[in-house]
């Protein structure tokens, strides 16, 4: 693994603040072993100030494929932390997938108490630029939390190594519809394999996050006749589950909710063992990056009979239209198909793990691993 820092320079702050919101509890610390990645810059804005991490885990598969996050954290090496975690999983999501891509995510790290106005976000959005075509096409990224389509044109400005810009500027724009359909789809096959039916009428799922992709969700589960409970830490989401006729929740409570399918679709690290030990649903299957707080939990789940459909297999839909959207011969037909398989590979996941006695974790990265070794 190379590691490479940039001198450092003022952070640049202003009166507006970002989209973003504070770091989860439940991120991950730094590892103490050294990490497996291929390579991992660390630099420091030239414009903005703030610290820009790109990590490259791997580029077995082909080119490193992530997105970018915009986030403010209490210290840059919990941003680090968060970068080599996510990088790490697009490398596991994307083999899952059958993509021909590596993994690697970038992160802007925000100091807790700074605040950016719109000049500092593109400011920051250009040093990212600079950082990823420094790597010499190793890694391209596109938007993630913090980020949108329209910032990833700042970025394009600066290197090639981008895509989801807007469809106006020639992009494909955001993929969250993918991601919620890949969702849903990997809702439907859990379902079959827990309950022998893929008919969502009449079932009761929970969403924990109704952004860009637990929002289309709700929409979409609420018109295959699904009854919902939903929550967000924006109580201005209230407005769409009374459009929806959805049951509100605090946010804490929503895992303690008795259902069929709990639905995580916010930040990562929410499945600890204490929320494990109070769930009351046959099965988890969401959205969010990096659900586990542990691994260890996974080995809790399936000691509850608790079915996890793995989050890197589930929420692959986004980047498989990134991918396949931006080729120059893409196809609807085929990008479509490729997003509702993500229903099928669920289903073998969740069968693997039975077959084998093995936790579904294991099943999932037992699929990634194998394409990983296949590739010359």
């Amino acid at each position: 693994m190379t590691i490479t820092h940039a001198p450092t320079a003022p952070v640049a702050t202003g009166a507006a603040p970002t989209r973003t919101g504070a770091i989860p509890a439940a991120a991950a610390a730094l590892p103490l072993e050294a990490p497996d990645h291929e390579r991992v810059l660390i630099s420091r804005g030239r414009r903005s100030g703030l610290t820009i991490i790109v990590a490259v885990h791997s580029t077995r598969l082909g080119q490193a494929l992530g997105g970018a996050r915009l986030w403010r954290y209490a210290s840059w090496t919990d941003g680090l932390a968060d970068a080599l975690r996510l990088s790490q999983a697009m490398t596991m999501k994307n083999a899952a997938a059958g993509l021909a891509r590596g993994g690697g995510k970038s992160v802007v790290v925000i100091p807790e108490h700074a605040a950016l106005d719109e000049r500092a976000v593109r400011a920051a959005m250009l040093d990212l630029g600079d950082a990823v075509e420094s790597l010499e096409g190793a890694y391209m990224t596109a938007e993630d939390v913090g980020t949108s389509a329209e910032l990833m044109a700042v970025v394009a400005e600066r290197t090639a190594h981008v895509c989801g810009l807007p469809p106006e500027q020639g992009g494909v724009g955001e993929p969250a519809d993918a991601t919620a359909a890949g969702v849903h789809a990997s809702i439907l096959a859990t379902l079959e394999h827990v309950f022998g039916s893929r008919d969502l009428a009449g079932r009761h799922l929970v969403i924990s996050g109704l952004g860009q992709v637990g929002g289309r969700l709700a929409r979409s589960l609420a018109a295959g006749g699904a009854r919902l409970t939903v929550t967000d830490v924006a109580e201005g989401k209230r407005a769409l589950a009374d459009e929806l006729g959805a049951t509100w929740v605090a946010p804490d409570e929503a895992h303690r909710v008795e259902a069929d399918v709990f639905v995580p679709c916010g930040l990562g690290g929410v499945l600890t063992p204490e929320v494990v030990g109070e769930l009351r649903v046959r099965a988890v299957v969401g959205a969010a990056n990096n659900q586990l707080a542990s691994r260890e939990v996974a080995g809790r789940l399936t000691e509850r009979g608790i079915v996890w459909a793995p989050d890197f297999v589930v929420n692959a839909g986004g980047v498989i239209y990134l991918d396949v959207a931006s080729a120059p011969d893409a196809d609807q037909a085929e990008l479509d198909a490729r997003i509702a398989g993500i229903g099928d590979t669920v289903a073998s996941v969740l069968r693997s793990a039975e077959e084998h006695g093995t936790t579904t974790l294991a099943a999932a990265e037992r699929l990634a691993r194998a394409r990983l070794e296949a590739a010359v």
